[in-house]
């Protein structure tokens, strides 16, 4: 049966102090309501739709971003869940399958979770996701009779035995579309908060003839994120998991602790990752390579064998061969280095194509910037380019070329050739010492 999500993320978030919707800060690298997406997209929806309301043109553009076929239904005034919820009915018109309600502040609920809510949809009309409260505090509560749930009573609301219980509602719901409509349709905002609640779909379900269940989960999947503690929780939650994932994958990690990974971080086995590195979105390291401490990547792709760093910083765009190497202080950006290329010390490649075996020494930068629009450096194969070269972009260096120490290099080089593109030095005999008497002088009359 056709599956649809709609995810709820039109809340300010007061608590977490911030101009930014709740849904939008980030862990590992993507928003919240990104990783709400993430997890529902497992269940390969045929529609997703984004209830919007505060800083709502920022949370479309953000949800667009990932993935642009979602639907962004806009909640203008916040009167409750089940309110917001009905504000996505439009946008699954003709809609025939199950919808999944999730919520854009909500990063953990793992896809198996999801998968089990749906298998219960064959045989219940609603399936609510639950879980066993280490302290129940003040979360709502399953009231159930075998596998049925009768209803969902809030905390406030609760008798004393109903507060006992121990089971506890996410607030996640699963149920055919049309039939949760029909089921929102009749629910009151008869509360203290004049507000319209989902949790009121259960009851009205049963009421109806219709039967409800609960799935339950790990209490760490429904963590909600409505504060900036909660959000350092829940990255550290993601860290945990993810060097554990890359530990059991085959990866070592010499100080796992140190290392942070971002949402989408793909690595082979037998890779070494050395302490403090940082990982941006949209890394892939192949097998067999190894990143030294203390570098920063994102947004590039190392091939088996390479080596990159210490200390050393990709940028989007970066492109890897095998055996490359990039050493200490070396920056990359929107540049593809060939097998065995080196750039080994204090360099900056920019906009750059690198061929195979060709070395690059210390303090190379390639000029690629010129105030207004970004040029390209083409070098060939096996060059060798000297320490401290200057490469002005948009420039050509030919296989087998080298150049100089200390070279502006402004013009193509053809293959073979050596480029000088330096002053001749001339020696001023004395001059030295002369100069610096001055500038004493000048600095004991406090003139300076």
């Amino acid at each position: 049966m056709p599956t649809a999500l709609i995810i709820l993320a039109a809340g300010q978030g007061t608590r977490m102090n911030s101009d930014l919707p709740k849904v939008l800060h980030q862990i590992a690298g993507a928003p919240l309501l990104v990783h709400a997406m993430k997890s529902g997209a497992s269940l390969a929806p045929d529609r997703t739709v984004v209830v919007a309301g505060h800083g709502a043109d920022q949370v479309k553009a953000a949800a667009l971003d990932w993935d642009d076929r979602v639907q962004v239904a806009l909640q203008t005034e916040q009167l409750g869940t089940g309110h917001a919820v009905l504000q996505a009915r439009q946008a699954l018109s003709g809609f025939q399958g199950d919808v999944i309600v999730l919520y854009g502040d909500t990063p953990f609920i793992a896809p198996e979770t999801l998968e089990k809510m749906i298998a219960a949809r064959q045989h219940h009309a609603v399936v609510v996701l639950g879980f066993q409260a280490a302290d129940p505090g003040r979360y709502g509560r399953l009231v159930m009779t075998g596998d049925v749930l009768e209803k969902i009573v809030e905390y406030k609301d609760a008798s004393e035995a109903e507060r006992a219980i121990t089971l506890c509602n996410s607030g996640v719901v699963a149920a055919d579309a049309q039939t949760l409509f029909d089921l929102l349709d009749a629910v009151s905002n008869d509360n203290a908060a004049g507000e319209y609640y989902l949790t009121d779909v259960p009851g009205i379900a049963r009421a109806r003839g219709l039967t409800a269940t609960v799935v339950t989960c790990d209490e760490a999947e429904t963590l909600g994120i409505d504060t900036r503690a909660a959000l350092a929780q829940a990255e550290g939650i993601f860290q945990t998991r993810a060097r554990t994932e890359a530990l059991d994958n085959g990866v070592t990690l010499q100080a796992p602790d140190t290392v942070i990974f971002a949402h989408d971080t793909v690595i082979g086995r037998d890779t070494v990752i050395e302490p403090n590195v940082v990982f941006g979105p949209g890394v892939t390291v192949e097998s067999g390579a190894r990143v030294r401490a203390f570098s920063h990547l994102e947004g590039c792709h190392i091939s088996r064998g390479a080596i990159v760093g210490p200390y050393a910083r990709l940028r989007p765009g970066a492109e890897l061969a095998e055996d490359v190497r990039i050493g200490n202080f070396v920056e990359v950006k929107n540049a593809t280095l060939a097998t065995g290329a080196k750039v080994n010390h204090l360099s900056y490649i920019g906009d750059a194509t690198i061929g195979a075996g060709t070395n690059v020494g210390a303090g190379t930068i390639t000029c690629n910037y010129d105030g207004v629009m970004k040029h390209h450096t083409t070098i060939g194969e096996r060059a060798f380019i000297g320490s401290n070269t200057m490469l002005v972009a948009p420039v050509e260096i030919g296989d087998e070329a080298m150049t100089a120490s200390g070279s502006v290099i402004t013009e193509d080089v053809p293959a073979g050739d050596l480029a000088v593109a330096r002053e001749k030095q001339t020696n001023k005999t004395g001059l030295a010492r002369r100069l610096m008497e001055k500038l004493r002088v000048i600095k004991a009359k406090g003139l300076n």
